[in-house]
């Protein structure tokens, strides 16, 4: 009995399968460390990013948000634009865009109409004030990310291209090309507001 006892606190050698899986263990641990590394150090450069570009958007217009510039930035690049396809770009319910063009409208930053072509579609583009400081804005944002990165010592720098490649072709379909995003969504219009239609 006393020999069982002891055979039972014994313990047992791992076998077969379960030995492999002792062994791959630290690989596993090491590659987990390894990514929730990058995954700190992604989060730390994306709000360093999210900061130069409050900084840029403040120096031209400090009452503008974000949000804001972001619907700016999705018109500049896909424009002319349905309402509803803006909404579901940025992530927001119909009510929420409407309410934000409302704003860039009063501002004179947005052009809104109904689309001739389909009377229920509200058709958006950017007017040249609004294309004038999204210009400004991305022209500030470059030049401080590009002043950035001058400082990086050039060994650095060399391997910042292909891991930010490396990242932004493995977000895939969730990569930020708005163009892409509004085309997938079938909110690309024909410019019905044309002059001379």
């Amino acid at each position: 009995m006393a020999h069982d006892e002891a055979a039972a606190r014994k313990p047992r050698k791992p076998s077969g399968s379960e030995a492999g899986d002792d062994d791959a263990a630290p690989d596993r641990r090491a590659l987990d460390h390894e990514a929730e590394e990058v995954a700190v150090a992604v989060m730390a450069a994306s709000r360093l990013l999210v900061a130069i570009s409050a900084r840029a958007l403040a120096s031209i217009d400090d009452s503008m948000t974000l949000p804001q510039l972001r619907a700016l930035v999705v018109l500049e690049s896909c424009e002319p634009l349905k309402l509803a396809a803006m909404a579901t770009t940025l992530g927001v319910n119909p009510s929420t865009a409407m309410r934000m063009v409302d704003r860039l409208e009063a501002a004179g930053l947005v052009d809104r109409r109904t689309n001739p072509a389909s009377r229920r579609e509200v058709v958006l583009n950017l007017t040249d004030a609004g294309r004038s400081l999204v210009g400004k804005v991305m022209a500030h944002r470059r030049a401080e990310v590009g002043a950035l990165v001058a400082r990086v010592p050039a060994e650095e720098r060399a391997g910042l291209v292909p891991a930010l490649r490396a990242l932004t072709r493995a977000a895939g379909e969730l990569g930020v090309d708005p163009f892409d995003e509004v085309r997938r969504l079938g909110g690309l219009v024909t410019d019905p507001l044309a002059p001379g239609r």
